[in-house]
């Protein structure tokens, strides 16, 4: 998400920052600029007037424009009015009540919910430890509470068994009931949708919201749609009474407007976020962190903390210990390709360093270094022995050849993971050989391979 706004705001913030001084009629241009950028990123036309006049009101002031660093302190304006858009602070579910919680997903058809619905269950079962059980009260669409109970088969989070014929209401009333009796510690509620804002959608929705009185009542909104997305979430705050959003495909929208807009429009909080496919794909929304992504300053507190829930700590203190000697092998190499897949990607990592130029980011986008690459290279190493994984330079021609064979790659294939290995363990090496005091003098251009170190 952002990305098309982000090149467009780094481009106009990166021609301030390069400027020694600032004239009013800089920053007047400078914003100019910012406004088409966030117009053509779909947020609210409202939503970009207040955001422009309150950051013009401090950027041309006389302490700004006489400042050492002028466009340094312009940025640092844009980024705080970007939080304070955002919802200033992070917004995470209540669940402070008597259990059962109660969470309402309201929304379209196709936005996400039954989906989402799983996705929190799991979430809150899994970090949060509680009892979670799920209901679907979508009795039109077809198959709909089938998909839930599928979905609860997959996640390990209960879903209530369907009954034919009992209406929305009625389902309500027995999740509660269930919840109530055997203990449970949240009921989730999932709703039927419409595929535009209707009446008798509202009223389903706001019978079912006086009979479950839930604590929490998300709103869930595919980021894709836009101006859209904007529009029905201030008609479901205005009829049914929102406490948060959920944005779901935010992995697919490059522009990012509605995230941008909602918050300013309708005054609720943005929740969580549906960042891919996979059932553990959601995330706490972050204001300051997507304000930071969105200006290009990376999001390490998000990167350290995906690292943190997948790194085994096993695992790393043994590399941990090898790295210490120098010593990096293929095996070590295979372990990092795990880890790599398992926060996201190589792609989704960088976009949350700092300092991280665009001209890198495409420096190894345009390298072809994809996930579907990391499953090829995983392949070629299952091919290979214990003993050619712990030896590399054993591994000549006739040997590539059958791992080839073995792996269904090619022995260029196998050329370019021997080379990428070798670049690896020279910088292994060198950072072996550099004190705690290098290591933070170098920073991260001090363990990124030089141009062209990733396999072509």
């Amino acid at each position: 998400m952002f990305d098309s706004l982000q090149e467009r705001l780094g481009e106009v913030l990166d021609k301030l920052t390069r400027r020694g001084s600032l004239s009013e009629a800089d920053v007047t241009a400078a914003l100019r600029e910012v406004r088409v950028a966030l117009l053509e990123a779909d947020v609210a036309l409202p939503v970009v007037k207040d955001f422009i006049e309150a950051v013009k009101d401090k950027a041309v002031g006389e302490q700004v424009l006489r400042s050492v660093a002028p466009g340094r302190m312009v940025i640092k304006i844009v980024h705080d009015h970007l939080i304070e858009m955002l919802g200033a602070e992070a917004v995470p579910l209540d669940l402070n009540v008597p259990p059962p919680a109660v969470i309402l997903l309201v929304g379209l058809q196709g936005s996400g919910k039954t989906t989402s619905c799983a996705k929190i269950g799991l979430r809150l079962s899994d970090k949060a430890k509680k009892k979670v059980l799920m209901a679907s009260l979508d009795v039109r669409r077809p198959a709909a509470q089938e998909q839930l109970k599928v979905l609860g088969l997959q996640t390990g989070v209960r879903c209530l068994d369907a009954v034919p014929g009992e209406p929305p209401v009625a389902i309500a009333k027995r999740a509660l009931q269930t919840g109530a009796l055997e203990g449970y510690d949240v009921v989730l509620l999932d709703t039927a949708g419409r595929l535009a804002v209707d009446a008798e959608m509202m009223a389903e929705a706001a019978a079912v919201r006086d009979a479950a009185k839930p604590h929490e009542t998300l709103l869930v909104a595919d980021a894709m749609t836009g101006q859209d997305a904007v529009t029905v979430a201030g008609a479901f705050h205005d009829k049914i009474g929102l406490t948060g959003i959920m944005l779901t495909r935010v992995d697919g929208d490059a522009r990012g407007g509605a995230a941008l807009s909602m918050r300013a429009v309708t005054g609720c909080p943005i929740k969580l976020i549906g960042v891919g496919e996979k059932l553990d794909a959601i995330e706490d929304f972050h204001p300051d962190r997507i304000a930071s992504r969105i200006l290009g300053m990376g999001d390490v507190v998000s990167l350290v903390e995906k690292a943190a829930e997948t790194i085994e700590q096993e695992e790393a203190e043994k590399l941990a210990k090898k790295l210490e000697k120098g010593r990096f092998d293929l095996d070590d190499l295979g372990q990092q390709l795990k880890q790599m897949q398992k926060m996201g990607g190589l792609s989704d990592m960088l976009k949350l360093l700092p300092g991280m130029s665009r001209a890198q980011q495409a420096q190894i986008k345009n390298a072809n270094f994809d996930d579907g690459m990391v499953k090829r290279q995983l392949a070629i190493l299952s091919s290979m022995t214990p003993r050619e994984r712990r030896r590399p330079e054993i591994i000549k021609a006739s040997r590539k050849q059958r791992v080839a064979a073995g792996s269904g790659t090619t022995v260029q294939e196998i050329n370019k993971l021997l080379k990428q290995h070798k670049e690896a363990s020279r910088m292994v090496k060198r950072v072996s050989k550099m004190s705690k005091k290098g290591l933070m003098r170098g920073g991260l251009s001090g363990l990124l391979p030089p141009s062209g170190g990733f396999a072509r």
